[in-house]
């Protein structure tokens, strides 16, 4: 009875051990994923910073060159 026991007790355990190597195997597709993940964003982040910084760049001219007109019909 006891070799039975110990028998299925190792069974088990092999089988949970495979199951774990399924699931790392998993978290380490998550782990590049989230890595390329992250680096589209910085990415993007950048991309985004260039777009506003030229936007802000724009108005401030438009501005300029309305206080300009302004200025010239008073």
């Amino acid at each position: 009875m006891s070799e039975n026991v110990q028998t299925a007790m190792y069974e088990i355990l092999k089988r949970i051990q495979a199951q774990l190597a399924v699931h790392d195997k998993r978290f380490d597709v998550l782990e590049d994923l989230v890595r390329k993940q992250r680096r589209d964003t910085a990415g993007l982040l950048v991309m985004a910073k260039a777009v506003t910084g030229d936007f802000a760049e724009q108005v401030a001219a438009i501005e300029e060159r309305v206080r300009v007109l302004e200025a010239r019909g008073r």
